[in-house]
C-alpha cells in the first residue's frame, strides 16, 4: 500500500525514465541548433540532490505536515551538502550556480514535499534582490552570514491588504539622519519565524500619487531589531511544515547602509526579483506534479478492479497521459525561462508563463492523483490528499494565476506594438 508517509519508490514515469533534459546554461556547439543536454555538473547535481530527497525527505514529509513542526534537521543537512542559498555568488562564498542549476535542485526538493522546497526557495527569494542591488558592504553582510551557517531569511513584501497589488504596501519608511524609521505590517511571510533577517519593501514617497518606480525602498533588515514583531505561524491548507507569519514594524531602525538599490527605487528590485525566482516557483510546482504522476501510476499498477488492474482502463490511462503530457510542457518551460535568466535576457515573460502553467498544472496532477486513488485519495494514510492540498498555494504566492495573465498579456502586447515577438 502507497502509505502517505512511507518512501514510495521513484518508478520513473516517461520524462523520469530517461536522463531529463533543459536548456544547457552551456553554449551548444556551433551549428548544433538547440541544446536540450544537462551539462555534466547539472546531471551530477541533481543526482546528489535526489538522493537526499530520497533519504532525507521522503520518509519524514508526512509527519511533518502532520506536525507542522518547521524542518529544522533537513535544512541543516541541506545547507552542509550546499543545497541551500545557491544564487549566493563564489565571491561572498557560495556557489553562484546557474538558474537551470538551481530550478534542478528546487524541483527535485519539491519531488520530496513541496513545504519542506518553500521553505528550503524562500533563501533564494530573500537573497536574490541582495545580489541585484545590495552594495558591497551589505552582500558580506547578510549573504555571507548565510555560507557559513545553516540559517534561513524572509522575503516581506506582501501586506494584509496587498498581495498581487505590490504598488499598495501601506508600510511606511521615514529618513532620519543615517538611519530609515520602518512602521507597518507584512502577512504571509514565509520562514519568518525563524528568519535571520528580512528583505522588506517599505513606501519612501507619502504621495498617493507618485509612481510605483519612485515610491518605495527596500532593506535589508536583522531579524532581532527592536521593534520588529513576528506573529504567530499560520495554519495553512497545505505545505504545512513550511513557517508562515505575519510579521509587525514598530520604528524599527535600519542604518541607511542596508537599502538594496537607490532609494525610491525598490519597486523595481521587487519585480526584478520575480523576474529571476518565479522560474523557481515553476520547477517547485513541476516537482509536485511529478510527484503525483508517479504516485499516482504506482497506485493503478497495483490496485485491481473488476479483475484487472485500473491501469487498464482507459479512463485512468487518459488521465495518466494528461498528467504526463502536461507535465512535460511545464518542465521545459520551467527550463526555458530559467535558461532565459542565464543568458541576461528580460525573463518576466517567459517567467511568468513558466508560474503559471507549472501552478495550473500542479493542480490538475494533484486532482487526478486522488481521482486514481478513488476513496483512498481522500484518505490522509495515503499520499494523494497531501499532494492536493500543497498545489493550491502554487495559484496564489509569488503573484497569482490571474496575475500572471496580466504580465504575459501586457509583454506580448507590448512587442507585437513595437512589431516583434521575441
Amino acid at each position: 500500500m502507497l502509505s502517505s508517509g512511507g518512501c514510495v519508490g521513484r518508478i520513473h514515469v516517461l520524462g523520469r525514465a530517461a536522463a531529463r533534459m533543459a536548456y544547457s546554461s552551456s553554449a551548444s556547439p556551433a551549428g548544433s541548433g538547440l541544446n536540450f543536454e544537462f551539462t555534466p555538473d547539472q546531471i551530477a547535481l541533481r543526482d546528489s540532490v535526489r538522493k537526499f530527497v530520497t533519504d532525507e525527505i521522503i520518509p519524514v514529509a508526512a509527519q511533518y505536515d502532520k506536525t507542522m513542526e518547521y524542518p529544522w534537521p533537513v535544512i541543516k543537512k541541506a545547507h552542509s551538502l550546499g543545497f541551500l542559498n545557491g544564487v549566493v555568488p563564489e565571491k561572498y562564498g557560495g556557489l553562484g550556480l546557474d538558474a537551470v542549476s538551481g530550478v534542478l535542485i528546487c524541483e527535485e526538493v519539491a519531488y520530496g514535499c513541496s513545504g519542506m522546497a518553500t521553505a528550503v526557495t524562500g533563501n533564494d527569494l530573500a537573497e536574490t534582490p541582495v545580489v541585484i542591488g545590495g552594495n558591497e558592504e551589505t552582500k558580506k553582510k547578510f549573504l555571507g552570514r548565510m555560507i557559513e551557517e545553516p540559517l534561513v531569511a524572509s522575503y516581506a513584501v506582501t501586506e494584509p491588504c496587498a498581495g498581487s497589488d505590490v504598488a499598495g504596501i501601506k508600510t511606511k519608511c521615514e529618513k532620519k539622519g543615517d538611519e530609515y524609521i520602518l512602521n507597518g505590517s507584512k502577512m504571509w511571510i514565509t520562514n519568518a519565524g525563524h528568519a535571520n533577517w528580512f528583505f522588506v519593501l517599505a513606501r519612501s514617497d507619502p504621495d498617493p500619487k507618485a509612481p510605483a518606480g519612485k515610491a518605495f525602498t527596500a532593506f535589508a533588515v536583522e531579524g532581532d531589531s527592536p521593534g520588529l514583531t513576528r506573529g504567530r505561524k499560520e495554519i495553512n491548507m497545505g505545505q504545512r511544515c513550511s513557517d508562515t507569519r505575519g510579521i509587525t514594524f514598530e520604528d524599527v531602525r535600519v542604518p541607511a547602509s542596508q537599502v538594496i538599490g537607490a532609494p525610491g527605487e525598490g519597486f523595481k528590485i521587487a519585480m526584478k526579483t520575480f523576474d529571476k525566482t518565479r522560474p523557481i516557483v515553476a520547477a517547485v510546482a513541476s516537482g509536485l506534479a511529478e510527484r503525483c504522476l508517479d504516485v499516482a501510476t504506482q497506485y493503478s499498477l497495483e490496485r485491481k478492479a473488476f479483475g484487472t488492474e485500473i491501469s487498464n482502463f482507459q479512463g485512468v490511462s487518459f488521465m495518466l497521459a494528461e498528467m504526463a503530457m502536461q507535465i512535460e510542457m511545464a518542465r521545459y518551460m520551467t527550463y526555458k525561462s530559467a535558461y532565459w535568466v542565464d543568458t541576461g535576457r528580460p525573463g518576466s515573460f517567459f517567467a511568468s508563463i513558466a508560474k503559471l502553467f507549472a501552478s495550473d498544472t500542479a493542480n490538475m496532477a494533484a486532482t487526478n492523483c486522488v481521482q486514481v486513488f478513488g476513496g483512498a485519495g481522500f484518505n490522509t494514510e495515503y499520499p494523494a490528499e497531501k499532494l492536493m492540498r500543497d498545489a493550491k498555494i502554487f495559484q496564489i504566492y509569488e503573484g497569482t494565476s490571474q496575475i500572471q495573465r496580466v504580465v504575459i498579456a501586457r509583454q506580448m502586447l507590448a512587442r507585437l506594438k513595437e512589431q516583434g515577438f521575441y
